[in-house]
């Protein structure tokens, strides 16, 4: 069967395994936890459990695309501050080498410069939202890079060369953020986070396929657009999962707010 495609929130550093006798620290709140259970429930809403998952985080960018081809990745602590039992965290899925070949050759049959390597551990983007959604890390995982260029219509067009996987068994997932800017938080950020969010939903939701991908293209022109992403990094792996969904109808099937910010999730097929 068909998997859909996914742009997920994946939280703030290790938001979800905070001790919570640690109630001073800014993450340490049950805002989180509407996001928590989101992406607990992911997998039960899928038309079957996928063979496979090829990933794309904000926090990994090379000069091309790059698929990561290890079989055992280790895990790349990329956060900083937060108590040392989040610097102990496991979550020990294999990884997925032919699947990274696969999309690797799928990028380069649609015409662009792509790579494989297996030295790089799987970032905070992949590992904290997958730990919640995936509890007994038994599905295999292929992290795909941004590109460096942060092309909007580049990466859509990407994750149109990865469609076929769709039909091989394999959930494509975008992780990063809806909102992504660090510097603002509570009232500060209500208003304008809320009006982006309106904006970038109405944007992504759009019936018309070929419309819903100029105008999440040119997601720098909607409300905001520069407040919610100073670097776009956190954005990117959505055009990615819309690329992906070809005309498949899109949703928000998640949103929830934490710092003031205005998060969302989207699905699409």
């Amino acid at each position: 069967m068909r998997q859909p495609t996914l742009f997920i929130p994946h939280g703030g550093g290790p938001c979800f395994f905070m001790d919570a006798s640690d109630p001073d620290h800014p993450h340490c709140d049950p805002m989180w936890q509407p996001m928590q259970d989101y992406l607990a429930g992911i997998v039960a809403t899928l038309p079957e459990r996928p063979g496979a998952i090829l990933l794309v985080s904000g926090h990994w960018e090379e000069s091309r695309f790059t698929v990561h081809d290890g079989e055992r990745p280790g895990l790349l602590f990329d956060y900083h501050g937060f108590p040392p039992h989040t610097y102990a965290l496991r979550w020990d899925a294999p990884g997925a080498p032919a699947l990274a070949r696969r999309a690797a050759g799928l990028l380069e049959q649609a015409g662009f410069p792509a790579g494989t390597e297996e030295e790089r551990g799987w970032d905070h983007g992949v590992f904290i939202p997958m730990k919640v959604a995936l509890p007994q890390a038994d599905i295999p995982l292929a992290q795909l890079s941004l590109r460096g260029d942060l092309d909007p219509a580049a990466h859509i067009a990407a994750g149109r060369a990865l469609a076929p996987l769709r039909d091989e068994g394999v959930l494509i997932v975008g992780s990063g953020m809806s909102f992504h800017n660090l510097r603002v938080r509570g009232s500060q950020a209500t208003a304008p986070s809320k009006l982006w969010d309106d904006a970038l939903t109405a944007a992504v939701t759009d019936p018309d396929p070929a419309s819903r991908a100029r105008r999440v293209a040119a997601w720098a022109d909607l409300p905001h657009a520069r407040f919610a992403h100073p670097r776009e990094e956190h954005l990117l792996p959505l055009m990615v999962a819309l690329g992906a969904a070809g005309e498949d109808k899109a949703v928000r099937n998640h949103g929830s707010t934490v710092l003031g910010w205005t998060v969302s999730g989207y699905r699409f097929g």
